[in-house]
């Protein structure tokens, strides 16, 4: 006989929305949890304070550590709450299998809480930039999804020199673009105006067209020549930053790249689509030149106390283990430099990804910043050691809403190749600055 759990009160869930000892949990999809409203539901958003735990994760092997990964322990409180009872129910039995026993469904929230204006909601700030793999195939059925006012877009997959990833499975009508085109193979930077508006162009991309891009995680192996070549999910926020830098009003980013179009069971082309060029991009390049920061504005957010260098690397290149990179010598970090951990290396970034490679609740990369010093307060320049990295903690601050940031695009590549520049390696609280050459 399957277990029946406690079910509460809209009133009872608003009692105790901030008793410590209470965890809510949002068992939707993650982008219903970021603000889109998935099933026609009255307002978008989740319960203020409520953690993200979709029920499409119950699918993994390795579930409860995604429960561990965000704080979930047994002595904790549960309200658990989805688009229905019987999903919520789902998650609880989870729970309830995992050893947790204190465990309430709210099974009234899309009947009482979303259809009263009157109660909270949270949401991603800048949500319509992340979107749902059902948004995009919408747009491909022809129909006008929400927060859509454009007639033209572009579908772009993004892969660095493997068309191979693209041609073997893409998104019907997708074209394809290598982060060779719109970043130099000598310095990682973006490339020059001129250069940027000659790809775009020929991608058939102007300021005005709505562009959604995504690549494909595939494993990538840091034995591999190019490891970067299996990162396509990485590089496809890379060229949406660049995208926006050059003066690309509306883009959008496809939330899990390739793998949630797949896990959505939406068809797979396998078509080499020609892309049609247009004769002008229609706005002057760089637009938004402020989300790019060179060296010599890096050396002056150094020593001002409103601005902060955040280093989005693995622990083991921040403190000069490694440097990263097969192509890269020198291995330490910018002095002064603040720590905003990746994951394991280059070419992963578990720390700001959920394991379908959706992009990790917002709160708890908003908590980990804070925690690091790192606040919306400051100007704010994110680095890696070539740029992907550090565009895609970019890209999850500018998510959120937060007022001045920008990449270095220059990097930990860049400034390690100034034998002037100075830098450190070990544990920070364990060093001084290395002015070795």
């Amino acid at each position: 006989m399957q277990p029946t759990f406690k079910r509460i009160s809209t009133s009872s869930v608003l009692n105790q929305i901030h008793d410590p000892k209470t965890i809510i949990i949002d068992v939707r999809p993650v982008d219903a949890y970021n603000g889109w409203k998935l099933r026609n539901e009255e307002r978008g958003g989740h319960i203020p304070g409520a953690k993200s735990l979709p029920l499409k994760w119950a699918i993994y092997m390795d579930w409860i550590e995604m429960v561990q990964h965000k704080n979930i322990v047994p002595s904790d409180h549960l309200i658990i709450y989805g688009y229905s009872e019987r999903e919520a129910e789902t998650v609880a039995r989870m729970f309830l299998k995992a050893g947790y026993k204190n465990i309430e469904v709210y099974p009234v929230f899309v009947e009482e809480w979303l259809l009263n204006p009157e109660l909270p909601l949270d949401r991603l700030e800048r949500f319509r930039n992340l979107v749902p793999a059902l948004w995009v195939n919408q747009l491909l059925e022809g129909q006008k999804p929400l927060h859509y006012q454009n007639n033209k877009y572009v579908i772009v997959h993004a892969h660095y020199r493997n068309r191979d990833a693209y041609l073997t499975g893409h998104i019907p009508g997708a074209i394809d673009l290598d982060t060779n085109d719109v970043e130099s193979t000598e310095t990682w930077n973006r490339r020059s105006p001129e250069e940027l508006k000659a790809v775009f162009e020929s991608h058939g991309i102007t300021a005005d067209t709505t562009v959604i891009m995504y690549g494909k995680f595939m494993s990538p192996d840091n034995n591999d020549p190019f490891p970067g070549s299996a990162a396509g999910d990485i590089g496809a926020i890379r060229c949406a930053f660049i995208m926006l830098y050059a003066g690309v009003k509306d883009v959008r980013v496809l939330n899990g790249g390739f793998q949630s179009w797949v896990d959505a069971g939406y068809s797979v082309s396998t078509e080499d689509v020609q892309k049609r060029a247009v004769s002008e991009f229609g706005a002057v390049i760089p637009s938004n030149s402020s989300l790019a920061v060179d060296t010599p504005e890096a050396k002056e957010m150094l020593l001002s106390r409103r601005a902060e260098l955040v280093c989005v690397r693995s622990w083991p290149e921040y403190i000069g283990e490694v440097s990263g990179y097969n192509y890269i010598e020198k291995k330490g970090r910018i002095p002064g430099a603040v720590f905003g951990d990746c994951g394991s290396d280059a070419y992963h970034m578990e720390n700001y990804r959920n394991f379908d490679h959706t992009t990790r609740e917002y709160q708890e990369i908003e908590k980990i910043w804070k925690d690091l010093g790192i606040t919306p307060d400051k100007h704010l320049a994110f680095y890696c050691g070539t740029g992907w990295r550090g565009s895609e903690a970019w890209f999850n601050a500018w998510l959120m809403g937060w007022p001045n940031v920008s990449v270095y695009d220059g990097g930990w590549f860049e400034w390690s190749n100034d034998p002037e520049n100075p830098f450190e390696t070990g544990i920070p609280e364990e060093t001084e600055l290395n002015t070795q050459k």
